[in-house]
């Protein structure tokens, strides 16, 4: 999904055995304003506020009366040397008044109409910022505390290491069970299972935090090259039925 291609597209280079990656870098959070600018599902929700606050100016602007100049030129030569004959050559012009009486309640509902749209994508504007900041304060959070067990666990795994060679020192001096080896060994692996899907969850971690803060999204969306091309639409002569 991060990458925009089917599952199936990854699956040569998944093949290939890999350690789990363990960012080091931080991710600049910013300040949550940063967040207008970066977050596309903000962005458009922002067009869409701006695109129904146009709306209202217009319909507005039809509740007024409307005035327009008009004007006609025709000739009735019927050769082109009687183009420029001035008896040939009949022109008119005018203003027209166009005022919405009949309409005017139609047109008041469709201001009112165009309001309502409008403060309604202003509450989803606002509810997508506030998605935005919660997605963001919920990653850096559960980023920031699995970085802290990661470390307990390191340190865990560590103690349990020396713990099993003591255990395994004490066997072989004669002064523990083989028994007490084992559970030593089962305390380690079990620490470093729990190590490794804490580190996992870092990683998974980190890629949400990148993806509430928008990242990616950075350059410019090229519009000259369409997402869909379609072919073959202009004119084209009408296929002829085949001949018997």
């Amino acid at each position: 999904m991060l990458t925009g291609r089917a599952p199936g597209a990854l699956d040569d280079r998944m093949q290939t055995p890999r350690a789990i990656p363990a960012p080091r870098k931080p991710l600049p959070a910013g300040v949550p304003a940063d967040l207008l600018t970066r977050r596309p599902d903000v962005r458009a929700a922002e067009r869409r506020l701006a695109q129904a606050t146009a709306k209202i100016g217009a319909a507005e602007a039809a509740l007024y009366p409307d005035v327009s100049l008009t004007g006609s030129l025709s000739t009735s030569a019927s050769r082109p040397g009687e183009l420029l004959r001035a008896s040939s050559v009949s022109w008119s012009w005018g203003p027209s008044v166009s005022i919405p009486i009949l309409d005017g309640g139609k047109l008041a509902a469709e201001r009112d109409a165009t309001q309502a749209q409008r403060d309604e994508y202003l509450v989803a504007w606002r509810s997508s910022v506030l998605t935005a900041m919660e997605d963001v304060e919920n990653a850096l959070v559960s980023l920031s505390r699995e970085r802290l067990r990661a470390r307990q666990l390191a340190s865990s795994v560590d103690n349990y290491r020396k713990a099993g060679d003591l255990s395994r020192a004490q066997y072989e001096a004669g002064k523990s069970s083989f028994l007490d080896v084992l559970d030593a060994e089962r305390s380690l692996y079990s620490a470093e299972d729990s190590l490794i899907q804490s580190r996992v969850t870092l990683a998974k971690d980190y890629v949400a935090l990148a993806k509430a803060l928008g990242g990616g999204w950075d350059a410019p969306v090229d519009a000259s090259r369409p997402e869909v091309a379609d072919e073959a639409m202009g004119p084209r002569l009408r296929s002829q039925p085949a001949a018997p």
